[in-house]
């Protein structure tokens, strides 16, 4: 997933809004990686079924034991997508990332790579932060990143041509690739904002 997650971006962030949260000390992701109980990474395994315990009572103590074998699940948070995600590209987007991951050949080297367990925006490890793929900062960037990896959501059939042509062009009718350097010098009202590029429904 790691090697495709710039593009998962076109299906999980889908307006200009959704990049003005993609920034360093928010709790949200910036950087292309993964970890644990960590809220810098872009991929997070939060809550680990491995601990031979009954995971349901550990989150909600008023459950009862349900004799279940839980030892062996996981659950997994792609932190990115927001509340302008076209939920049915997102769940299509991500099912082919994961089989592009357990196709490749160098799959556990990336995966080595891009994990982290430490905070990546904090100062003193600003030299590990350099080291990670970042995420689109716009609409226009994102597009520009399903650009180059659509053969990935083509191969398998389940994305067609003209269906990514359609993402992009939606992703470039924003023109926003500078929006958010035109907001810090002219200060935009927040609300006019909002009612230019938020849609939903």
């Amino acid at each position: 997933m790691m090697d495709v997650a710039q593009s998962i971006t076109a299906f999980g962030n889908k307006n200009p809004i959704s990049y003005f949260r993609l920034v360093p000390h928010q709790e949200a992701p910036t950087n292309i990686c993964w970890g644990d109980r960590n809220r810098s990474v872009l991929v997070r395994v939060p809550l680990g079924w491995t601990a031979k315990k009954e995971m349901c009572m550990q989150a909600n103590p008023l459950e009862t034991f349900t004799y279940y074998d839980t030892t062996q699940k996981q659950t997994v948070e792609m932190r990115s997508p927001d509340g302008s995600a076209d939920i049915y590209q997102l769940l299509s987007g991500l099912a082919v990332a994961c089989r592009h991951g357990f196709e490749m050949t160098d799959a556990l080297d990336v995966a080595k790579k891009t994990y982290v367990d430490i905070d990546i925006h904090q100062e003193s490890n600003r030299d590990h932060l350099a080291l990670l793929g970042e995420l689109p900062s716009s609409c226009m960037a994102s597009a520009q990143c399903l650009k180059h990896q659509r053969a990935v959501f083509e191969q398998y059939g389940v994305f067609s041509p003209a269906m990514i042509d359609g993402i992009i062009n939606n992703l470039e009718s924003y023109n926003d690739g500078e929006l958010r350097e035109s907001l810090i010098r002219n200060s935009q009202d927040e609300e006019e904002l909002l009612a230019e590029y938020f849609h939903c429904g």
